[in-house]
């Protein structure tokens, strides 16, 4: 069908019926359905067939087995695994026995899983699943609530990755950076330096993160955030149970009397080096020649890393848990328990995958990039361009395929009317795809976020969504200064006192 503003119809209908019915499965695949439907006429057998031959690609395609989603699905069961045993082992207990000890309050709890997510910025599925696991235990014994959690790991992953340059994130980005110079004959910066020059301008990265910290500190708690919190706090129900069993948990496995530290630690550890090992190794393996640490990281594969290193995780777990002469029942019971607290996930991850695949056939994100009209001021571009690639993002649940498709056209913009607006407008594109990415209820990263915290998904969408808008609107007036003055320092500091103004005012309200 020729791209039309029905092509947003699939992911506005599954953000309403999320929305409304709190039902994350039934609403995507009310999207799913009614994309398949417009692409097909609305021929019933056609749209089905589609939506079977898009899943069935999810699996095996192209004649050899899909690498990519399979790993991961493989990678989350393995996570629930190794969980499942450290919980069986008593290391989860034992360690939120350990940091109840030493971090004596919710602030310091909420502070500490934010550090870990500042520091875990090699790969944001990775950050997610692994800084929500560890945390978890310490901000269960706080009483923080899993939707809180959720917003702490989400809100420091990506936003963490796209502004580093060793990371999947950076080096991708890099490597489109790269391509966009060269087409435009800009020679006055490397595209490594020039991805350092656009940090400080990516505003919605930097502030989400200075906004969990302000969160955590001051206790600005609002809106379903703030029933969250309370629900916890006065009941010590960090989850809410009406709801069933949230991804990522299960209660099937009784932890043993002698459990330790280390029963945690060790296969977390491992699980880190042996991802991160495989990262360095696959890079190397896919780049030619000699390769530096950028080409590593921009050639490495992720998924299969996951992979490696989650075995290597699960290994150390299950030498660490038959080593307390658990029974051969009680641990197969306790492996089915982690299979089977990571299936709501799949299940979610599945269908937001198939409904990404309809809206990119819709041609959704080509839409919304012709919305980006030649006659709008210049001035104006850079929040023009960080608004569209936040719809973009939000609408088809990918923030790599938002830069892949509004960097190019952000740089072609930019040469066509002021090459000195080239950096301000690439900055723009990844502040708005995070932003995007964040509130859409389709996002793999949004989905593993609440899996990693044990958070269920649409608890998770709901709180998290008023803190991404007031960092999309602190974002507008730096861009929006930015774009007046043509100054990075005077728009960072725009944006700066539209932040601090926020903290002032929620201080008072909440």
């Amino acid at each position: 069908m020729e791209t039309s503003i029905l092509s947003l119809i699939p992911p506005v209908l599954a953000l309403v019926l999320v929305i409304v019915t709190r039902r994350v499965l039934i609403s995507l695949g009310a999207g799913i359905i009614a994309g398949a439907l417009l692409l097909n006429g609305f021929d019933p057998i056609s749209s089905l067939t589609q939506i079977f031959t898009i899943v069935a690609a999810i699996f095996y395609v192209d004649g050899a087995i899909n690498d990519w989603e399979l790993y991961i699905i493989f990678f989350l069961l393995l996570l629930g695994m190794l969980a499942s045993l450290i919980a069986l082992s008593g290391g989860s207990r034992a360690f939120g026995e350990w940091a109840l000890q030493r971090v004596k309050t919710r602030v310091g709890a909420q502070l500490v899983t934010v550090v870990l997510g500042i520091i875990i910025f090699i790969d944001d599925y990775f950050n997610s699943l692994t800084v929500g696991n560890v945390s978890r235990p310490l901000t269960d014994r706080h009483r923080i609530s899993r939707a809180k959690l959720a917003y702490l790991v989400d809100s420091t992953s990506a936003p963490m990755c796209v502004i580093s340059p060793i990371s999947s994130w950076g080096a991708y980005i890099i490597a489109i950076i790269g391509g966009i110079l060269m087409t435009h004959s800009v020679t006055q910066y490397q595209a490594l330096q020039a991805f350092l020059i656009i940090v400080p301008m990516n505003y919605y990265a930097l502030f989400a993160v200075l906004l969990v910290l302000a969160v955590a500190w001051f206790k600005l708690d609002f809106g379903a955030m703030k029933k969250h919190e309370r629900l916890a706090i006065e009941t010590g129900e960090v989850v809410d149970k009406a709801k069933g069993t949230p991804p990522g948990e299960n209660m099937d496995v009784q932890p043993v009397e002698n459990g330790k530290v280390r029963d945690l630690v060790l296969p977390i550890i491992t699980l880190i080096v042996g991802t991160v090992l495989f990262m360095i190794i696959t890079g190397i393996q896919g780049t030619e020649g000699t390769a530096t640490l950028l080409e590593i990281f921009e050639n490495t594969d992720v998924a299969a890393a996951l992979v490696y290193g989650g075995l290597l995780g699960l290994a150390a777990a299950v030498i660490l848990t038959l080593s307390k002469k658990v029974a051969a029942k009680d641990f197969g019971i306790g492996l089915w328990a982690g299979i089977k607290s990571m299936l709501p996930a799949i299940y979610i991850l599945i269908f937001a995958w198939t409904i990404i695949e309809i809206i990119g056939d819709l041609g959704t994100g080509a839409y919304l990039a012709t919305l980006i009209d030649g006659n709008i001021p210049l001035a104006l571009l850079p929040v023009i361009i960080f608004i569209v690639a936040g719809a973009m993002a939000f609408s088809t649940g990918t923030s790599w395929g938002t830069f892949g498709m509004m960097l190019p056209i952000a740089g072609d913009i930019a040469a066509t009317l002021d090459i000195t607006m080239l950096l301000p407008m690439l900055a723009a594109v990844l502040a708005g795809a995070i932003f995007g990415d964040h509130c859409s209820p389709i996002s793999d990263t949004t989905i593993l976020s609440s899996t990693g915290a044990g958070s269920h998904h649409i608890d998770h969408v709901i709180t998290q969504l008023p803190y991404a808008l007031l960092v999309a609107l602190i974002s507008i007036v730096g861009f929006l200064v930015l774009g007046i003055t043509g100054s990075m320092l005077i728009g960072f500091i725009a944006a700066f006192g539209a932040f601090i103004v926020t903290v002032i005012v929620l201080k008072k309200i909440v």
